[in-house]
């Protein structure tokens, strides 16, 4: 299967290396970038955007969290959707938080799903399994 890219966007490095952990597990050549921070991460992909569209490697999904340095995942959220760009990029939010204003403002943004993000071990990776099956097996992304 040829794979577009994914970004996961996550500040934890224990989680970021359990996800692509998992990720690598079911879908061993998955090309992941990985962007400890929201700033890191808007410039990857709004300088991607930038690019002329011949030269242009844009991520064809976005694993985001919410809890950032830099740039909290929101704004990240919201300045990914804005651009024309990147905006059919789609988006799922991986966060440990299921407070109802961060699952109703992620949406508003233009999530487009939202996963709270479960404490154990097991039940992490197998989430991350199945977002993979779903988003790289079943779904049809955009073409980049």
């Amino acid at each position: 299967m040829n794979y577009l890219e994914l970004l996961l966007i996550e500040d934890n490095p224990n989680d970021a290396e359990l996800a692509i952990r998992a990720l690598r597990n079911k879908h061993p050549n998955l090309p992941i970038i990985h962007a400890p921070d929201g700033q890191e991460a808007l410039d990857l992909v709004l300088d991607q955007a930038a690019t002329p569209k011949k030269t242009r490697k844009q991520p064809g999904l976005i694993l985001l969290d919410l809890k950032l340095p830099k740039i909290n995942g929101l704004q990240v959220l919201e300045k990914h959707k804005q651009n024309e760009q990147t905006r059919s990029i789609p988006v799922i939010v991986l966060s440990s938080s299921n407070e109802i204003s961060d699952i109703e403002n992620s949406y508003r943004l233009g999530a487009n799903s939202y996963i709270t993000r479960p404490v154990n071990f097991e039940a992490y990776q197998q989430v991350i399994t199945i977002l993979a099956d779903y988003w790289l097996e079943l779904n049809q992304l955009p073409i980049q």
